[in-house]
């Protein structure tokens, strides 16, 4: 990705005060994003449902639409953590408990983590707090067996995008970290109640088995397709990191966060996450703006769009390379 913007070293206040007008929330645009997600998931988990006694195969579309649909979801869940979705505190604090119940998701813990995550992107002395886990080659061809076939392991595609996000949200965000706050362990409990009785009062509705398969292929795809998103929005041909001063918050925004140029219909159902330079750049814009704001300024026509094509190559980029300054695959050796 390429920036031709003379003003990129200004810092994070030049940028932030570009597109500062954009960080205004509209309660109008959030009810009516909710209200054309929540409800077609409803419609879809009622249809699969029906389905489900006359043939698993008819149900499986549908499961795609749903987790789809989940995306979406979780990107308003996501934009409610930064306080951006809706106007009010009280408003935002409701919707992401319902969203996070709804993408098995913790509101407080899972947003201080997230928060950290964008103070650290890029920069290579804060890896290993919301990211995927990424190594030097220096540190690649240092390590012992065992952690260069973990670490091969763990970016397999099978274990990246199906086994570690099913993981990841059934598992992993019913505990809450050793140095979590009061709060945010009491946010974990709160989810994990929410989440049970939804359990509960769904497998009575529709049957325990019925439901249990439904929603882990539901959580399966939609899972997969999220991680996706996470992983090529930081791991790309030409992504950017740095250590030490040379760190820089608004290059990690522009350079080491991709924009992702999807087809229009992948854009609604993914909330314009693509444009991820204009949310890292600015994280209190929420989704419905980021499109308009990327288009408001010449500062971001620079900006190289990494397509659905190009971003497979993202799959054989494993390694940071220090020398080169460039994502690369594995050493020969």
């Amino acid at each position: 990705m390429t920036i031709r913007d003379p003003h990129l070293d200004a810092g994070a206040g030049h940028w932030a005060a570009l597109v500062g007008r954009f960080r205004q929330s509209c309660n109008l645009r959030a009810s009516w994003q909710v209200t054309n997600t929540l409800l077609p998931y409803a419609a879809v988990w009622y249809g699969m449902y029906r389905l489900s006694s006359v043939s698993w195969w008819l149900v499986l579309p549908c499961a795609v639409l749903a987790a789809a649909l989940l995306v979406r979801l979780f990107i308003i869940f996501h934009d409610c953590g930064h306080g951006s979705f809706f106007f009010s505190r009280r408003a935002n604090a409701v919707v992401g408990f319902i969203t996070g119940t709804l993408t098995f998701v913790p509101t407080r813990y899972w947003w201080s983590e997230h928060a950290k995550h964008h103070a650290a992107a890029g920069n290579l002395d804060k890896r290993g707090t919301g990211d995927i886990w990424t190594l030097t080659v220096a540190e690649y061809l240092e390590s012992t067996p065992w952690r260069r076939f973990t670490y091969r392991l763990s970016r397999n595609p099978i274990v990246l995008f199906v086994i570690a996000p099913f993981f990841l949200f059934v598992v992993n965000y019913r505990f809450a970290a050793r140095g979590a706050t009061a709060a945010e362990r009491r946010s974990v409990h709160w989810a994990n109640l929410a989440i049970a009785g939804m359990i509960v009062g769904m497998g009575f509705m529709m049957g325990f088995s019925t439901y249990l398969l439904i929603q882990a292929l539901v959580l399966l795809i939609s899972g997969a397709g999220g991680v996706w998103l996470f992983y090529v929005q930081h791991q790309f041909d030409g992504v950017y990191w740095e250590s030490g001063e040379n760190w820089s918050y608004s290059r990690a925004a522009l350079q080491g966060s991709s924009y992702y140029k999807l087809p229009r219909v992948l854009q609604w159902f993914s909330g314009n996450i693509g444009f991820h330079h204009i949310h890292h750049l600015n994280p209190g814009i929420p989704n419905y703006h980021l499109e308009r704001c990327h288009h408001s300024t010449p500062s971001f026509s620079g900006i190289k769009p990494l397509t659905l094509r190009a971003s497979l190559r993202s799959l054989s980029l494993h390694l940071w390379d220090d020398q080169r300054k460039r994502l690369v695959g594995y050493p020969a050796t």
